[in-house]
C-alpha cells in the first residue's frame, strides 16, 4: 500500500517542481528532476521501506512466539531445528572453570548456555557417627536467589530447590564417585564433613544438569588440608601460619592432598515432543513442553540413574534408548571439557 503511494504521488508531482523539492528533499529552485533522479530517490525510499517493512516482520515474530510458543516451536520442530539454531539433539556451549572461590577448599563455575552454577566446597572436622566410625559425611544444598530468575521471588524458595538438592545428593552417593572412606581421619575420632553449596546465578533450563556439573568438577578440584593430632588428641588444621608450631606434633597428612574420586556422574536433560527429542531444554522450552527426562550416566558411559519428574508417559521405549545414545555422546563431550579445566590448573 505505501508503495502504491509512492507511485501515485510520483506521477502526481512530475510536473511540479516545487512539491517535488519538499518530497524529496531540499534542492536548489532552479534545478530540475530527470528521470534517473527520480527513479534513485525512489530506490532510497524503497530502501528504507524495506527496512520498515523486516522491523515489523521481527516485531510479530516477536508476538507470535509470546502469544502462541508451542507452536512457534512446532513450527522449528518440522524443521528438525530450535530457535536458537541447534540441531535437536545438541546441547548448548560448555564451560567450566575451576577455583572460581579462593575461601573454598574445591570450587567451580559451570555453564550451560545461560545457565550458570557455581559450587564451593568447605570441609569440616567432624566426629563420626556410631554406625560408620570410619567414614566422613557430605552435604549438599541447592540454592536458587531471586537474582537467578524473575519466577523465583525473594523471600519465597523456589520449590525445584529442594528436589533437586535431593536428587543431587541421591545421584553423587550412588554413583560411587566418593567413597566416604577417603574422608576418615582417625577411626571412630575424626572425618570429613563435606558441604557442598550450589548457586544458581542463571536459571535458563537444564539446572540439574548444570549443577552436577558444577559439582563433580568442584569435588575434582578439591583439595583436603593439612591437619595434625595437638597435645590433647584432637586434629587441627595446619595453616601456613602454624605450621611451624605444629611440627611437633603428629601429622595426619603432611601436605595437601586431592581426593580420590572413582569416575564422574554426568547429566543429560531431553524434552520429549510429538516423536521428537529435544536435549539439554532451555527454560522457555521445558516451560512448555510436558514430557521430559533426565538420564544420568558415570564417565564409564554405565547408566546411573533415570528421572521423570511427572508430565506424560513415554509412549515408546525407543524413546528412552534414543535419550540414552544422546547422553552417552554428551558425557564424552563433558568428560573432555573437564579433563581440559583440570590440565589448565594443573598448568597455572
Amino acid at each position: 500500500m505505501f508503495l502504491h503511494y509512492i507511485f501515485i504521488k510520483l506521477y502526481t508531482l512530475s510536473s511540479r517542481e516545487v512539491e517535488l523539492n519538499e518530497f524529496f528533499g531540499s534542492r536548489a529552485p532552479t534545478q530540475k528532476f530527470g528521470l534517473h533522479q527520480v527513479r534513485e530517490n525512489f530506490k532510497n525510499m524503497a530502501t528504507t521501506t524495506s527496512g520498515l517493512n523486516d522491523l515489523s516482520s521481527e516485531m510479530e515474530l516477536d508476538a507470535f512466539r509470546r502469544l502462541f510458543p508451542l507452536r512457534f516451536h512446532e513450527r522449528h520442530l518440522r524443521e528438525s531445528i530450535r530457535p536458537d539454531g541447534r540441531p535437536l539433539g545438541r546441547a548448548r556451549e560448555t564451560t567450566l572453570m575451576l577455583g572460581a572461590v579462593a575461601s573454598a577448599n574445591g570450587s567451580a563455575l559451570a555453564k550451560i548456555g545461560s545457565t550458570t552454577m557455581l559450587a564451593a566446597i568447605k570441609l569440616e572436622v567432624m566426629t563420626p557417627t556410631v554406625e560408620a566410625p570410619d567414614e566422613g559425611c557430605m552435604a549438599i544444598d541447592f540454592h536458587m536467589p531471586p537474582i537467578c530468575s524473575p519466577l523465583v521471588r525473594p523471600g519465597r524458595p523456589a520449590e525445584v530447590a529442594p528436589v533437586i538438592s535431593m536428587q543431587l545428593s541421591d545421584t553423587i552417593l550412588s554413583s560411587g564417585m566418593i567413597d566416604l572412606k577417603d574422608l576418615c581421619l582417625v577411626s571412630g575420632k575424626a572425618a570429613w564433613m563435606a558441604y557442598l553449596d550450589i548457586y544458581c546465578l542463571d536459571a535458563d533450563g537444564a539446572l540439574f544438569d548444570a549443577a552436577l556439573l558444577s559439582a563433580v568438577a568442584a569435588f575434582s578440584h578439591l583439595q583436603i588440608p593439612v591437619v595434625s593430632l595437638n597435645d590433647d588428641g584432637r586434629i587441627v588444621l595446619v595453616s601456613e601460619d602454624n605450621a611451624r608450631a605444629t611440627t611437633e606434633n603428629e601429622p595426619v597428612n603432611k601436605e595437601k592432598i586431592k581426593l580420590k574420586l572413582n569416575g564422574y556422574p554426568f547429566g543429560l536433560t531431553c524434552i520429549l515432543h510429538n516423536n521428537h527429542i529435544l536435549a539439554d531444554p532451555t527454560s522457555e522450552e521445558e516451560s512448555i513442553m510436558e514430557t521430559y527426562l533426565t538420564v544420568v550416566l558415570d564417565s564409564s558411559l554405565q547408566l546411573i540413574s533415570l528421572n521423570k519428574p511427572g508430565g506424560p508417559g513415554v509412549a515408546h521405549t525407543s524413546a528412552i534408548q534414543d535419550c540414552i545414545t544422546l547422553a552417552k555422546r554428551r558425557v564424552k563431550e563433558l568428560l573432555k571439557i573437564l579433563n581440559e579445566a583440570l590440565s589448565d590448573m594443573e598448568v597455572d
